[in-house]
């Protein structure tokens, strides 16, 4: 959940690990990695004993600490995926042809209808929009196909002994001793993401502690269950009280007119609609903005690109990942969810000056010519570049593993 803000894009989900890693296509089954196996390290042992020691002191019983530490092993592939972190350069384009992919909208919609009932519930008692809350789940965990299956103390407990950010994750090991504390779940039901993110919403420990909720009653705060009802109306919970409005958009696309004010874009510049409205922006049909409040208009794919008015709930929504191309996912998806079409505006091309449908077909192509990519889904991931290298490789030139418009023309003539 929201220590995908702190790292990368990583929402520490499906979508995420895809985006920051250079993943393909969301809803396609991925290729799971090998399951982590612990090793032998004396050091951590030792740091162990010492944790424990400052863990009963904040009040957790030895009965709690001592089984769920004695059972944590040292996860070096976890400090491995750490420290490979990467800003991996994506166009929005390239985001929301993962975020909103035509797999993702129809399980999306599936998921809507299939959990329709308990959506409108969890809607009514925490004035959060369904679609919202279905989109969310989308992006972090594939609708629930993607919880996560790392042992969480284990991960946690060697985050906070390798110490790049280990105050921050002895905090997130402390509250996850917490939450076997109270009884929510079991230490071997506490799984993961490789980070500590948890469940269907993928939330951290702390955010647990503070934002998870009892929606069926049971007694018991279960975000990992097969049934995603408490996990769902904890992300309402927390949206509600982050102060999300409902009824009110995320942000709208807009159209600005020439020669606007480029520099007066941005999240730190708002003024209201009737602002706006008078500096001439106007919807995709070319009509004034309809007043939800105070505004800001962004251009999150430069100049030429998509431009968007962003409301309060745009804001709430940075409060789960701070990435405006995630913002602009869980909006647009939620958007599409309840029947609203694709983005208008023209989306500009990458760094090699290709388009998505550029990507595609080089995707295409090269499969067809026996450079398997994987699938066709415009995003240049490890398949693709794979794929790419032994194209040029064959053909005796130099291997990048990047596309470019001179790839694509040579594939296009046989080459």
């Amino acid at each position: 959940m929201y220590l995908s803000r702190r790292f990368c894009l990583l929402g520490l989900s499906a979508l995420s690990l895809s985006a920051c890693m250079g993943g393909g296509a969301p809803m396609s089954a991925p290729a799971r990695p090998a399951p982590m196996r612990a090793q032998a390290n004396p050091a951590f042992d030792s740091w162990k004993q010492q944790f424990q020691t400052r863990a009963t002191s904040a009040g957790i019983p030895a009965s709690i600490v001592e089984p769920a530490l004695n059972n944590a092993g040292f996860l070096p592939d976890v400090i491995a995926r750490d420290r490979r972190q990467a800003e991996f350069t994506r166009t929005l384009e390239d985001y929301l042809g993962i975020a909103v992919s035509p797999e993702r909208l129809a399980g999306g919609r599936a998921a809507l209808s299939r959990h329709a009932s308990t959506l409108r519930a969890i809607e009514a008692r925490y004035d959060v929009e369904a679609e919202v809350i279905t989109a969310i789940w989308g992006l972090e965990s594939r609708y629930g196909t993607e919880r996560g299956d790392v042992p969480v103390i284990s991960a946690l407990a060697t985050l906070a002994f390798e110490g790049r950010r280990g105050a921050f994750f002895e905090s997130q090991l402390i509250a996850a001793l917490r939450i076997l504390q109270r009884g929510d779940t079991s230490a071997a039901n506490l799984r993961g993401s490789w980070a500590g993110a948890m469940g269907h919403t993928q939330f951290i420990p702390t955010t647990y502690q503070e934002y998870a909720v009892d929606f069926t009653g049971n007694g018991r705060r279960d975000i990992w269950s097969e049934d995603p009802s408490d996990a769902l109306a904890s992300a309402a919970n927390y949206l509600s009280r982050m102060g999300w409005r409902r009824g009110r958009p995320w942000g709208v696309e807009v159209r600005l007119p020439d020669g606007f004010d480029m520099g007066s874009t941005g999240r730190g510049s708002t003024r209201s609609v009737a602002a706006w409205t008078s500096a001439g922006v106007r919807d995709m049909d070319g009509r004034p903005v309809t007043d939800h409040g105070a505004a800001s208009v962004i251009i999150p794919d430069g100049p030429r690109g998509p431009a968007f008015m962003t409301f309060s709930n745009f804001t709430t929504l940075t409060r789960y990942n701070n990435s405006e191309f995630y913002v602009i996912g869980i909006g647009h998806l939620s958007d599409r969810l309840r029947g609203g079409g694709p983005i208008r505006g023209d989306f500009q091309p990458d760094r090699f000056g290709l388009r998505v449908g550029d990507r595609q077909e080089i995707q295409r192509r090269l499969t067809q010519a026996g450079f398997d990519t994987q699938g066709a889904d415009g995003v240049i991931g490890p398949n693709s570049e794979a794929a790419i290298r032994a194209w040029q490789q064959a053909r005796g030139q130099s291997v990048t593993g990047q596309p470019s418009r001179a790839m694509l023309e040579q594939l296009r003539s046989g080459g």
